[in-house]
């Protein structure tokens, strides 16, 4: 493994770990930028702790500038989780030639909620001979891990899943996302009318570029591609959860009321052309006491396998297979490649 140059953009929750988790992985931390004035001009030590690097956090307005001063070989990208809140940054990189790897939570399989955006970058990325990918948490539990089970079973008839997760591990605009602090009314109004609409309206905003779709509408494409199925419809459905007692949210700087929602449950499910039902959930909420990360997924068939992992750590978890992923982006075909295409995930040794 040569020593390649990471350049990390977004400098919040998630960088802390993304940029510990490449240093001592060996990679090279040349640049750092973000939006916000409390950290711009300060040392990553800010944001990673210890000692000053001598990479200072710059201002994200000049990521053309810096590209060009400190070269990267790949961008870690921890920002948004929507793509489109993504594309000047996606397409400057891909303009640049610089290989880019994101959490953001759509850009797993962008294709089937922004084609437009990901047509964009795929042909800049091509132009220009540098991959764009995204991973994170879902490109193992929610996506190789099944793909795994599957290697063991004789006939699958539905794969079937459901992960939680604490919205205020991601920051801010993930919890808005979510109707985390909503009314009901609010909820039904500004989230779940969303999904209330028929299969041609969706394609209407997809191709528009303002559909806002749940994390598992790009998961279902993805497991679809990974296990060879071919995907003939999809649809979504949002519901709050609602908050039994009141509920503090420090991400939000508020308590949500008794009776308002905390969150969401997402199911999303596709039909593919060889039978096989994909039906996957994401609940992502504000967490009481004693609320915990699960993951738990069910290979119906012959034989019916299922799994449950409790407690998983999602946010490092996610950090280490962004990490992890540096150099399959890296080696990759050049374009806007999901991680389906790219093999399994692996252990990367120092």
């Amino acid at each position: 493994m040569g020593k390649y140059k990471v350049l990390q953009v977004g400098c919040g929750k998630m960088s802390t770990y993304t940029m510990q988790y490449a240093m001592e992985k060996g990679y090279d931390i040349v640049g750092a930028l973000d939006i916000s004035e409390s950290v711009i001009g300060k040392d990553i030590s800010t944001v990673l702790g210890g000692n000053d690097t001598g990479v200072t956090i710059e201002d994200i307005k000049n990521l053309d500038e810096v590209i060009d001063r400190v070269s990267p070989d790949i961008a870690i990208v921890t920002t948004t989780s929507l793509i489109g809140e993504l594309a000047d940054i996606l397409t400057t990189l891909a303009s640049k030639g610089v290989n880019a790897v994101t959490t953001c939570e759509e850009a797993f399989y962008p294709s089937v909620s922004n084609p437009t955006v990901t047509e964009k970058i795929d042909t800049l990325a091509k132009e220009h001979n540098c991959t764009i990918t995204g991973t994170g948490y879902q490109d193992v539990f929610w996506g190789n891990l099944i793909y795994t089970l599957g290697g063991a079973t004789h006939k699958i008839t539905k794969i079937k899943g459901s992960s939680s997760y604490n919205v205020e591990d991601y920051g801010i605009a993930l919890a808005k996302a979510h109707g985390a602090g909503l009314s009901l009314e609010e909820f039904a109004r500004d989230v779940a009318a969303a999904d209330e609409i028929s299969d041609e309206e969706r394609q209407e905003l997809i191709k528009s570029g303002t559909y806002t779709p749940s994390y598992m509408w790009n998961v279902v494409p993805w497991l679809a591609d990974r296990f060879g199925f071919t995907l003939t419809s999809m649809k979504q459905k949002c519901v709050p959860i609602v908050a039994e007692e009141d509920t503090p949210s420090e991400t939000l700087g508020t308590t949500i009321k008794k009776g308002y929602a905390t969150g969401m449950s997402a199911i999303v499910t596709g039909e593919t052309k060889e039978g096989i039902i994909i039906e996957a959930e994401c609940i992502g909420k504000v967490y009481g006491k004693d609320d915990v990360d699960t993951n738990a997924w069910t290979i119906e068939g012959e034989p019916s396998t299922s799994v449950v992992i409790t407690k998983p750590d999602t946010v490092k978890l996610t950090c280490a297979s962004i990490v992890n992923r540096i150099e399959d982006t890296i080696n990759s075909l050049p374009g806007y490649i999901p991680t389906s295409q790219m093999g399994e995930i692996e252990y990367i040794n120092k």
